[in-house]
């Protein structure tokens, strides 16, 4: 994965792979048609790790990392998540908002220099419903996050048989690898 190609795009598809011990993801560029391009990087969540910690590869034979994201904390309602580079400097953080996350999932993602962008589920509605009914935790969502109060990114759950989220960035300046991992925990977290 080339930074340059990332951070040129405006709009990515990830889809999640089907596995039964560990969550996987396909990160690509989106097609005018909305369908996933080409490969961008490869996600893994790590299995049974002490602290929660998820990688990106450049692809899917874990060669070579290209970022990640890992827990400060081992347990905690809103633990901080650094997001780091592939020489493990750290480019950014995300947490989620545990008290307002009872109602409405919402989420902080900070990018030095650009500040705090903020997240939440555009749908009331939906968002208690997947809430109080486990069993509809398949119900699409949409995610609109803001940076000054004007629109920085927005991450869109698909109808389908398996995950998939369409990523769109409005905000120029916002590091894509930040948009990234926060779209990918959106995902892998969620439910926590």
């Amino acid at each position: 994965m080339a930074l340059r190609q990332i951070q040129a795009q405006q709009q990515l598809v990830i889809k999640q792979r089907i596995r039964l011990m560990v969550n996987q993801y396909e990160i690509c560029t989106a097609r005018p048609d909305g369908s996933a391009g080409e490969l961008l990087a490869f996600a893994q969540q790590k299995r049974m790790a002490f602290k929660e910690q998820v990688t990106l590869y450049t692809d899917d034979t874990k060669q070579t990392p290209v970022l990640s994201f890992k827990a400060r904390q081992v347990i905690d309602l809103g633990a901080t998540y650094d997001v780091m580079d592939a020489s493990g400097a750290v480019i950014g953080n995300f947490r989620k908002d545990w008290k307002q996350s009872l109602l409405r999932s919402t989420w902080h993602l900070e990018q030095p220099g650009l500040g705090v962008a903020t997240g939440q589920e555009r749908s009331l509605p939906v968002a208690l419903l997947r809430r109080f009914l486990d069993s509809l935790s398949w119900l699409p969502y949409h995610f609109e996050f803001a940076l000054g109060g004007q629109p920085a990114f927005s991450v869109e759950k698909k109808w389908g048989l398996r995950d998939k989220y369409v990523v769109t960035v409005h905000h120029q300046q916002l590091d894509r690898r930040l948009v990234i991992a926060m779209a990918v925990a959106l995902d892998a977290l969620q439910a926590r």
